[in-house]
């Protein structure tokens, strides 16, 4: 049973998916989008509040991101998968605002390791005050989401510790690449299941944990949790080459400049072993991250978006949501089982 929630103002984070007219549809699937949409408006009321610094410096630094947007994904799973329990009670309101305070934390550090420029449309933090404030914004956050999940008690604690390992862990692996019997592709893979994966997938185990539903409801919805946010990022990579900055809130090709590796250009190296064009194309691309003034990036990016490794990439993002999908199986039909089967399809049709 869901706890009623009083709506003070409409949240704008189930509006910028399309949650509430493509995931819930009949009149009780609304009703309960009603719970989760006042849900998000307390979490969002919450967050404010737990990232409030007394430092002039830190209050400023710290709601920076907040204020420039995002999706609230990780907070809305928690939100939905409490319904197969209790509903949204006090715990599982704190668990989403832990979830969502450790995701931003680590979008600051993950600028400054990407010397990125952009983020949700501004100016990522290091670009405004430099590397040391941004990652030390970070430091605060996850400190203050240490704080939250503390209160939970050792499970959430343990949840939240194994969590942050994954996210140091695929950071790290990022960084140094594969070794040299690792197969890139696969590499690249379960990085994005350790950076990405393992907190959508414990902020869908959270929503289970504190609102008493069945513990054998915890592996389903966390297989799914990582599965989706694998396929969540593969969206991304296509995004990355996206011409409409002002819909994605990044200039095309942001992690290629960045030295990120993507899928697509992962697949073109495999291509270009034994494919003349490929071969050409990766060289191209290469020569202008190279170039000083990278004048002609903006049309390799192009071809790059406009080749057949951009289109497998998608599919393959299709392939990890069939597969969250299928993870669910053991959940009761009703409103949760198909709510979280339509948002696996938002996710990886997204555009942005």
């Amino acid at each position: 049973m869901t706890r009623a929630v009083p709506v003070t103002r409409r949240s704008k984070a189930l509006s910028q998916i399309g949650l509430t007219e493509r995931i819930f549809t009949s009149a009780e699937d609304r009703a309960t989008a009603a719970a989760i949409d006042a849900g998000l408006t307390e979490v969002e009321e919450g967050i404010l509040r737990e990232v409030a610094f007394t430092d002039v410096v830190a209050n400023v630094t710290s709601r920076y991101l907040l204020s420039a947007g995002g999706k609230r994904v990780r907070p809305m799973l928690t939100l939905l998968t409490a319904q197969l329990g209790d509903g949204i009670v006090p715990d599982v309101l704190t668990a989403a605002q832990a979830v969502e305070i450790t995701h931003l934390a680590s979008l600051y550090h993950d600028d400054v390791m990407d010397d990125a420029e952009q983020r949700r449309g501004v100016p990522t933090a290091q670009a405004v005050w430099g590397n040391s404030v941004a990652i030390l914004t970070g430091d605060l956050l996850f400190a203050r989401a240490s704080k939250l999940v503390a209160v939970l008690g050792e499970r959430a604690i343990r949840l939240q510790a194994g969590t942050f390992e994954r996210l140091v862990l695929g950071q790290l692996h990022e960084a140094v690449g594969p070794q040299p019997d690792e197969d890139p592709v696969e590499h690249y893979l379960g990085v994005l299941a350790d950076k990405t994966g393992s907190l959508i997938a414990a902020a869908a185990q959270l929503g289970v944990f504190f609102s008493n539903a069945p513990r054998e409801y915890e592996e389903p919805v966390m297989l799914f949790g990582e599965r989706i946010g694998v396929a969540f990022q593969l969206v991304d990579d296509v995004l990355d080459l996206s011409p409409r900055a002002e819909e994605t809130g990044k200039v095309a090709g942001t992690d290629l400049r960045a030295g990120v590796p993507t899928l697509p250009l992962l697949y073109l190296r495999r291509q270009a072993r034994t494919d003349t064009d490929a071969a050409a194309l990766l060289q191209r691309i290469e020569a202008d991250l190279a170039s000083p003034d990278g004048a002609d990036l903006p049309r390799a990016i192009e071809a790059l978006r406009e080749h057949e490794v951009t289109s497998i990439t998608l599919a393959e993002s299709h392939r990890w949501a069939e597969e969250a999908v299928a993870a669910l199986a053991p959940l009761p039909d009703g409103t949760v089982k198909r709510a979280l089967t339509r948002f696996a399809d938002v996710m990886v049709e997204r555009t942005s």
